[in-house]
This record gives structure tokens, C-alpha cells and sequence, in this order.
């Protein structure tokens, strides 16, 4: 494999992505341990990194992406093993159950007809950040809830599941716009057109302002019935960093513009997934 190839894959880039997996481990209660080793290799390792790859491969990118700050010309062979990554995750979640590998496969046609250049949801601002907010959040909890648990979809039906499930995607929903803010010229130039481009970067920052706080009640409420108000201090003190961070990026960004750059970006999803692995796992373990 080319280090180009590999590169592109961006397989440190799931743990971004661990914190919807492990908010589905830390509210799971009959933990099926076998299935969660696979779920969790399916996605992190196979997956995840197929997406990364096929969006790479299309966008063929110059400047800097997530993961990457200076991302290598793109060949044929990205696009090959990104399929055959698909294929081993399809082919391994058949030893979990045929409504996870359903959905596995529904997960990566989504992830292909956002980058696909006869589809292109990614050119939709409202569609493209939809997809990403429902599929990345909401829709992977389930089926990472489903593996966990050994549970068929109508099991998940209870809102103990379904809140935490839609309070990922309201939290993805919210940050999602904040990964894009650095790639305004890029988007353009491919005639891309997303949701924080049309927001603008300071309107970013406001609704993701908006956006995390709504899910961040949504949280305290749910921690509180469901679990307790010491469990809820917790979160919110482990969501404290995230906020340090953002408020001081924000202000420096209404200075100067261009400090809504790679780095930060980086730096806020790298805090903000340390906090709340950190907390799921707590939750989990307690």
C-alpha cells in the first residue's frame, strides 16, 4: 500500500468519531463482549477509514483536511482499498447479526452518495450536513447499540436509548459545521457549497454556540433522570475545557479571521473527544 493511500484512510481520525460508540458502550446494560470488539473494529478500523479514503479520492483535496494538514495526490489505489475496507466490514459484521451488517452497508452507501460526484450530497448545505449530523450520530448509536447489547432495532425503541441517540446527532449536528470552517476556499473552487459556508465564520461559531448548548441540556437532563445529579456535574465539568477553548478561539477569530484555521479545528475536536471519551468511559466503568 501506498503512504499516500494510507495517509488518506486517516485511521487516527476515528477517534473523533469513539465518542458515539462509547456513549452507546456507557448506557448499554447486557455488554455482548465479543460483538463489541467486532463493532468496534468494524467502524474504527474498516469503516471509518473506507469513508475517509472515498471522500478523499473524489475531493482530491490540496489543502489541508481533517486529519491532514498537508494531504498527499491521491491515486486509484485509495480508491480500491477503501472499497475493500467496505467489503471486510460488510463481510465481518455478518458474525453480528444481519440487521448490523444491513445497516453497515446502508451507513457506507450514505458516505459514498456524500462524496460521489453523480449524487454529491456534500454540494447541498443543508442535505450534506444533515447526512453527516443523523448517520455519524443518531444512526451510528443504534447500530453500535444494537452490536453491543445483541438487540434486534425494535429493541432500541424505549427513550432511555433513543434520547442518547438523538443527542448525538443534535451534539454532531452542532460541531459538524465547525470541522468545515477552515475549507470555505477549497469547497468552493469544487463548487462544494456547505453549511458553513453559508453560515459565514463567526455564524458558525454562533450556532455551534446554540447548538452545543441545546445538546448539552439535553444531556444534564437525560444524566439527571436516568442516572443521577452527581453524574451530571460530571459532564458538565468535563465539558468545561471545550468551552475554555472555543470561547478563547472565538474571540481571537473576531480579531482576525484567519485564525479560524487547520490547527484549532484540530485542537478543539482533540479536546472536546478527549472530554467526552474520557466521561464515557467513566460512565461506563461506574
Amino acid at each position: 500500500m501506498k503512504k499516500s493511500t494510507l495517509l488518506h484512510l486517516r485511521i487516527p481520525f476515528s477517534f473523533f468519531l469513539l465518542p458515539v460508540f462509547l456513549l452507546a458502550l456507557s448506557v448499554s446494560y447486557t455488554v455482548n463482549t465479543v460483538n463489541l470488539l467486532l463493532a468496534f473494529i468494524i467502524l474504527h478500523f474498516l469503516v471509518y477509514p473506507a469513508s475517509n479514503g472515498y471522500n478523499s479520492y473524489f475531493d482530491k483535496d490540496e489543502k489541508s483536511i481533517g486529519g491532514l494538514k498537508h494531504p498527499p495526490k491521491v491515486t486509484k489505489e485509495l480508491y480500491w482499498v477503501s472499497l475493500v475496507l467496505d467489503g471486510l466490514g460488510l463481510v465481518l459484521s455478518f458474525l453480528i447479526s444481519m440487521e448490523f451488517l444491513l445497516m453497515i452497508l446502508i451507513y457506507g452507501l450514505i458516505s459514498k452518495a456524500y462524496s460521489h460526484p453523480s449524487i454529491r450530497l456534500k454540494k447541498f448545505p443543508i442535505m450534506g450536513w444533515l447526512a453527516a449530523g443523523i448517520f455519524q450520530g443518531y444512526f451510528t448509536f443504534l447500530l453500535s447499540f444494537i452490536a453491543i447489547n445483541d438487540l434486534m432495532i425494535h429493541d432500541t425503541l424505549e427513550w432511555s436509548t433513543q434520547i442518547p441517540g438523538i443527542l448525538s446527532t443534535l451534539l454532531l449536528l452542532g460541531s459538524y459545521p465547525m470541522t468545515q470552517i477552515y475549507q470555505h476556499d477549497e469547497d468552493a473552487k469544487r463548487g462544494d457549497t456547505t453549511i458553513s459556508q453559508k453560515l459565514g465564520i463567526l455564524g458558525t461559531f454562533h450556532f455551534t454556540a446554540i447548538s452545543f448548548s441545546i445538546s448539552t441540556v439535553g444531556f444534564l437532563y437525560y444524566f439527571i433522570a436516568y442516572y443521577s445529579f452527581e453524574v451530571a456535574i460530571i459532564f458538565a465539568a468535563a465539558m468545561m475545557p471545550v468551552l475554555l477553548f472555543f470561547g478563547r478561539w472565538y474571540l481571537r477569530v473576531r480579531k482576525d479571521s484567519k485564525a479560524a484555521n487547520f490547527e484549532s479545528t484540530m485542537r478543539l475536536n482533540l479536546i472536546s473527544s478527549l472530554m467526552l471519551n474520557g466521561f464515557f468511559v467513566f460512565l461506563w466503568l461506574s
